[in-house]
């Protein structure tokens, strides 16, 4: 069976919703499999930022010299970007055989309907169990508590940031949500926290599970050099409540002063575990410029400046205006956008507006995605003139009507979910 058979063979496998939340399914074939890690785990969750952190901490670690694995979701291009052992996606074989050893675990623990993030996920650790490995980074898909990767227990859990997403599963609130985003911490082991606003029931949870947290802005932090605007400084309080530093550190190749958020967060994580997996100044500045991390405010190269960006809720929605604020000056910035219908769109299209000129709009396919419609409501709604907003019957159509009318100064911004950032990424570009 090739990987797009088996792949189809998991999405059918069980009915119903697409996101199902709960451990019940996935703990008893995940014991079957008996697919433990025999080295330290990071476990990265959060709102935004997961799988940024998730690259910084994977490119140190493997500028070390360590054999890492690297588990993410979803994928732009591929499936097999999920799934990534040493820098490189595992192959086709590998991923059907630890699809094969997954389906004969789910039958000898009774058959449960795993959903395909449970089936994908087991997958994904039945490949890493079989490599000799010094380190797991693991991305949570979903919230945290009911997640299928929180099978796993974290050697140093991650929290990056707490937002609004997801509320139909997690609740209505970031209260609600954080209490979901702690359950993967484990007593007596680190838990880094990159919130700089953590609601308090994310503090009642930490101390509740008697984890020990390193908190953004009180336990460790960063800073710019104003003397040299291309590095920056990170600092963490030590054990006596003395402050080290690691000076003239250079900005990590993923764009937007954010970014430094997520590298100090990767490097408090290190520090946690230290004396397992201790890195060197070295280390930290080539994994810093040579991490890739695709569609996570992606410019690509060409004109006109095209920027990919899968920011779909409104946390990351201010932190790309932002991004785009700080760019150089664009005489006329275009859009292609479309959001999946659970997303709160009104709000995410009122933070950028003011950064767009003009909107290529379409709609996505599949049973989530938002009409067109809905789409067109949320422009108005922000005040978009009806002049500036095109429509298109696809995302790859608007992405070429994006290109026919901006000018080569003029700058594309393709936003709104991966599925969007997706459909953008094989487009050929126009040198093509």
């Amino acid at each position: 069976m090739t990987l797009s058979a088996w792949i189809e063979r998991i999405a059918a496998l069980r009915s119903g919703p697409e996101i199902v939340l709960g451990l019940e399914r996935v703990r008893p074939v995940f014991d079957t499999l008996g697919t433990y890690p025999r080295c330290p785990v990071f476990l990265v969750g959060g709102t935004n930022g997961k799988g940024s952190t998730v690259a910084f901490l994977d490119a140190i670690l493997r500028a070390q010299g360590y054999r890492t694995a690297r588990y993410t979701s979803p994928h732009l291009a591929r499936f097999n970007e999920r799934v990534v052992i040493g820098g490189r996606e595992v192959g086709d074989d590998a991923l059907l055989q630890a699809f094969e050893r997954v389906e004969a675990a789910r039958q000898a623990a009774g058959g449960p309907a795993l959903s395909f993030f449970e089936y994908t996920t087991l997958a994904a650790f039945s490949c890493f169990a079989e490599a000799q490995l010094d380190a797991w980074v693991i991305e949570v898909g979903m919230g945290g508590r009911l997640d299928a990767t929180n099978v796993l227990d974290a050697d140093c859990a991650i929290i990056t940031t707490i937002g609004l997403d997801h509320t139909e599963w997690l609740g209505r609130t970031r209260e609600d949500i954080a209490r979901e985003k702690a359950g993967i911490l484990r007593a007596e082991r680190p838990a880094v926290i990159g919130e700089p606003d953590p609601p308090a029931t994310l503090r009642q949870a930490v101390d509740a599970q008697g984890a020990t947290a390193r908190w953004i802005g009180r336990d460790f932090g960063w800073q710019r050099s104003p003397e040299t605007p291309s590095q920056w400084r990170y600092w963490r309080r030590g054990t006596d409540g003395a402050i080290c530093s690691r000076h003239g550190l250079p900005l990590p190749t993923l764009r937007g002063r954010f970014q430094l958020d997520n590298a100090a967060v990767a490097l408090a994580a290190l520090d946690a575990v230290s004396d397992r997996l201790p890195v060197s100044a070295g280390a930290i500045r080539s994994g810093l410029v040579g991490v890739d991390w695709p569609g996570r405010f992606q410019v690509l190269p060409g004109q006109p400046v095209t920027v990919l960006d899968v920011a779909h809720n409104p946390h990351a929605a201010r932190v790309l205006a932002e991004a785009l604020g700080e760019m150089p000056f664009f005489p006329c910035t275009h859009a292609v956008f479309s959001m999946l219908a659970d997303k709160n769109i009104t709000e995410v299209v009122r933070i950028v507006a003011p950064r767009i000129d003009h909107w290529h709009v379409a709609a996505l396919t599949g049973a989530r995605a938002a009409p067109l419609d809905r789409l067109l409501d949320a422009l108005v709604a922000a005040g978009v003139p009806e002049r500036a907003i095109d429509r298109y019957p696809s995302i790859e159509a608007a992405l070429r009507g994006a290109r026919a009318a901006a000018g080569l100064a003029d700058r594309i911004a393709v936003f709104g979910s991966f599925l969007t950032v997706s459909a953008a990424h094989a487009v050929p570009a126009v040198s093509e």
